[in-house]
């Protein structure tokens, strides 16, 4: 996608999502490792948030060591934590998320900073990094763990994702099925998920599923 199409849809984006805040002002309406300790939606696990600077997204969209390595080379985002949400235990492990009993999705945190990156151009990147119309699964990963999923912090940040996955609804052929939802809490995944492709680049998956995918991407 060149620049000036992203830039036209992410303009298109928006301003749907300025008719929407306008339409409600009227009145329409690996080794398990010890978790750090659980963290609210409006709260990130970076040293270096800034609220006045920074803002935070959450979503998950497949295997949290793809996602993660993208985000990792946007430029504007601060950090990146992986991790569990969207689930009904506390402090999940990796081995109990991957059986799909818990509910959780695998997520990344995204710590970004405003001043270089919005909101909207933090979608734009998560829906062209994965495929948000395949339900429960993103190529060979199969389960409920691997669901595409925006998890808002904010009612701004809910009608922004709604009004960007409308608009961008055009460009698939099949409908999209991510869901979007209020983050609860979000829990940080085991140390050895953390950073993964940058540490296991030789590894089969990050050969063969994350450097295509980074490739593809131009990161």
């Amino acid at each position: 996608m060149s620049m000036k199409t992203r830039q036209q849809r992410i303009g298109g984006v928006l301003l749907i999502a300025l008719a929407a805040i306008v339409f409600l002002a009227a009145g329409g309406r690996e080794a398990a490792d010890a978790h750090a300790e659980p963290l609210s939606g409006t709260t990130a696990y970076s040293p270096e948030i800034d609220p006045a600077v920074h803002g935070v997204a959450t979503f998950g969209g497949g295997c949290f060591w793809c996602v993660e390595a993208v985000f990792q080379r946007v430029d504007g985002v601060v950090d990146v934590v992986s991790g569990y949400a969207g689930g009904h235990i506390d402090n999940p492990t990796y081995e109990q998320v991957i059986t799909g009993t818990t509910g959780h999705a695998e997520v990344v945190q995204v710590v970004f900073d405003r001043s270089v990156i919005s909101y909207e151009e933090i979608l734009d990147w998560f829906f062209r990094a994965h495929d948000p119309t395949t339900l429960n699964r993103q190529g060979n990963d199969i389960g409920p763990h691997y669901r595409s999923i925006v998890l808002h912090h904010d009612p701004e940040q809910e009608r922004i994702a709604r009004a960007f996955i409308e608009y961008v609804q055009r460009d698939f052929g099949d409908p999209i099925v991510t869901e979007v939802v209020p983050l609860d809490v979000f829990f940080k995944a085991e140390e050895y998920h953390q950073n993964y492709y940058d540490r296991n680049r030789n590894a089969g998956y990050c050969v063969w599923v994350i450097r295509p995918k980074l490739e593809s991407l131009g990161l």
